[in-house]
């Protein structure tokens, strides 16, 4: 995770976890992120303070001078030393309050974003006191903004509320490696980057680290994202305002499908992890959308309304890489194998990558990553029209508890380098690997009548063992395409019971 380093983050959860008390996590979410949030924008504040306040020349007191450097302006009645030293008082909710309205009125851009509900009668003001001390913490004498401490804790807390709260936790958060992985195969060193279910904001997170760690400027990314859910957009503004991202996330939440907010926006980069299955998505009222150039999407499942969502927001030469349920490389229920056939003819399909178990919080379904690219040549210097990258990671990631999975940094780069070595984009030389890679070409894919799950094409890797290996990849291959299995036959169910209705014979 972004945060292994840091090494007080689990005493620090462990500790902020006593104010939970009756309240449930989603409300708890919103206490403890927003005070994180506070203390961030204070430290900034203080440290550029106080190198104003030794400049005979520079007034510390003036606002422009914070701007000018993208910090936020703190007044003194927000400012963390403040509310620390009233901490332990009664009325420390209505000052937490009073603080959050206070920048908000300085910083239009956090207008209607900071949580305001600390004065309630049912937050145990003790508690609170004792989580403001216990935030109050130093970390040595660096630049606590470069070292982006903040910003790892909050990322650390997003995770761990994330877990506790189990299906509800992956509507606003995508597990970092997941991220990861999909930031360093599309490299966004500078340009438009989307995501239309953007969560919490981690894509955009990782995509400005990654810029950062390839001594990029992270002004040569535009970040655009779209949230349904007003919560989790307002965690959103406060996870980009930590990192100092200027993204534009539209003035409110609202609806991707029913409510674009970037209309006309063509994109370098999409980077994206929707919510699968979707069935009550409004698929009634968009039934001539012209983003279905690649066919209708059947109205019970979201998913290729996704897809074809990013393709029309793609640049000509834009990429995008996306997370869905694995059911989307073979389904053929209410036109979806036609849509699949559609985008492989028109070759926009650039490369599949099927994930292992446990890796999210949200569901158990098997889940897979697509690329679909506007134009392949302008991607890399390897010839691949009518070809596409097969690539089979089961096997891959690590038990990081008793119950998820991630991926390590040698699974990451293994992924990666074999998708830049297919593209051309590195120095090294592509080659098909038994049970893991494979360059199909589209006659292939017509062969599996479009079915684009990766075990059908890279074949399983032979060992020098007792067969022990092959038996549980093989195994893990089965269960997998068995819970796909069980999958459709519960929509054919629902479909059959439907029709039967229909005529009057209910099920």
């Amino acid at each position: 995770m972004a945060t292994a380093n840091l090494g007080f983050e689990e005493k620090l959860w462990e500790m902020a976890d006593k104010l939970r008390g009756s309240m449930d996590s989603g409300e708890y979410k919103n206490v403890v992120l927003g005070l994180l949030f506070l203390k961030y924008v204070s430290d900034a504040f203080e440290e550029k303070y106080l190198e104003l306040k030794e400049d005979e020349w520079a007034e510390e007191e003036d606002r422009d001078e914070y701007v000018a450097e993208n910090i936020f302006f703190v007044p003194q009645e927000a400012r963390w030393s403040f509310i620390k030293d009233n901490a332990k008082k009664p009325e420390i909710g209505q000052l937490i309050d009073t603080a959050m309205i206070a920048i908000e009125k300085e910083n239009s851009t956090l207008v209607g974003v900071l949580p305001k509900t600390y004065a309630r009668p049912e937050l145990d003001k003790t508690r609170l006191g004792e989580t403001i001390d216990l935030f109050s913490f130093k970390v040595g004498d660096e630049d606590s903004r470069e070292k982006d401490v903040i910003g790892r804790v909050y990322e650390y807390f997003l995770s761990n509320f994330a877990s506790a709260e189990g299906k509800n936790g992956g509507e606003f958060y995508t597990p970092s490696s997941i991220v990861s992985l999909l930031v360093e195969m599309l490299e966004p060193y500078q340009g438009r980057v989307y995501d239309p279910a953007c969560g919490s904001g981690g894509m955009f997170v990782q995509s400005s680290k990654f810029v950062k760690e390839h001594q990029g400027r992270i002004d040569n990314l535009s970040v655009y994202g779209q949230e349904s859910n007003p919560t989790t957009w307002k965690l959103c503004k406060m996870n980009l305002a930590i990192r100092g991202i200027d993204g534009n996330l539209g003035q409110y939440q609202a609806d991707t499908f029913l409510n674009d907010l970037h209309k006309g926006l063509k994109a370098d980069f999409i980077l994206a992890n929707p919510p699968f299955n979707i069935k009550d998505w409004g698929g009634d009222k968009l039934q001539d959308d012209v983003r279905w150039q690649y066919g209708l999407p059947p109205q019970n499942n979201a998913n290729f309304a996704w897809v074809q969502h990013m393709i029309s927001k793609l640049a000509p030469a834009g990429t995008a890489g996306f997370v869905l349920a694995n059911g989307s490389m073979s389904s053929n229920a209410g036109g979806e194998g036609e849509i699949r056939k559609n985008l492989v003819e028109n070759d926009l399909v650039e490369c599949i990558v099927t994930l292992p178990g446990q890796l999210f919080y949200s569901t158990q379904i098997p889940v897979c990553i697509w690329f679909i690219s506007k134009n392949k040549i302008k991607t890399g210097k390897r010839e691949r029209n009518n070809k596409i990258l097969f690539v089979d990671a089961r096997h891959l990631g690590f038990m990081a508890d008793r119950t998820h999975k991630e991926f390590s940094k040698e699974d990451i780069n293994k992924i990666a380098k074999t998708f830049h070595s297919w593209r051309g984009t590195n120095d090294h030389e592509y080659i098909d690997e038994l049970g893991f890679c494979k360059e199909a070409t589209l006659e292939e894919v017509r062969e599996h009548y479009y079915v684009l799950t990766p075990g059908r094409y890279v074949g399983i890797a032979t060992h020098e063992d007792d067969g022990n290996e092959i038996f549980e990849e093989t195994m893990e291959r089965l269960t997998s395409e068995l819970a796909e299995q069980f999958i459709k036959s519960k929509e054919l169910e629902e479909q059959i019971r439907k029709s039967l209705g229909a005529i009057g014979y209910g099920v």
